[in-house]
């Protein structure tokens, strides 16, 4: 058996009550999310969530901690998905900077409307990492090591 889960992360960011988001289709369907994505070869987890990030919503983002990490298998395919979710502040954001493919827009949304959206979250993961991080779970950023091999 060849089975693998599929390494994600995502980014909780809150401003005034609202969280970003993202508007995207995923298998035809219009879904909510997080910023979020699969962790690319060679990139730290923290890297991946900043790039993630910066590609689905323009905004560059710093990560302050880890809000948990999430094991969910998908019931339309069967993946299974191991989602790092971290917390923290955007700063710069490029307007004009081409989004993702797939990616239609980042919101601003409350928790309450993102609960009235919950046929449309991407997966059940969405809201239990904003619930987890309202329920003030935080774990440092030095409790993951990644000990990469050197570039070259």
């Amino acid at each position: 058996m060849n089975w693998l889960p599929h390494v994600t992360v995502a980014a909780v960011i809150e401003q005034n009550g609202k969280f970003l988001m993202v508007e995207e289709t995923s298998n035809g369907q219009l879904v909510f999310n997080q910023p979020a994505g699969h962790l690319d070869e060679g990139e730290t987890l923290l890297q991946a969530v900043s790039r993630e990030t910066l590609e689905e919503t323009a905004w560059h983002f710093t990560a302050e901690y880890l809000v948990g990490v999430y094991l969910w298998t998908g019931e339309h395919n069967g993946i299974t998905y191991v989602r790092f979710c971290y917390a923290g502040q955007v700063s710069t954001h490029e307007p004009n900077r081409e989004l993702d493919d797939g990616i239609l827009a980042a919101h601003w949304l409350s928790r309450d409307e993102l609960s009235a959206k919950a046929d449309q979250l991407r997966s059940p993961m969405v809201l239990q990492c904003i619930d987890d991080y309202l329920a003030g779970k935080r774990i440092a950023l030095d409790s993951i090591t990644h000990l990469l091999p050197p570039a070259g």
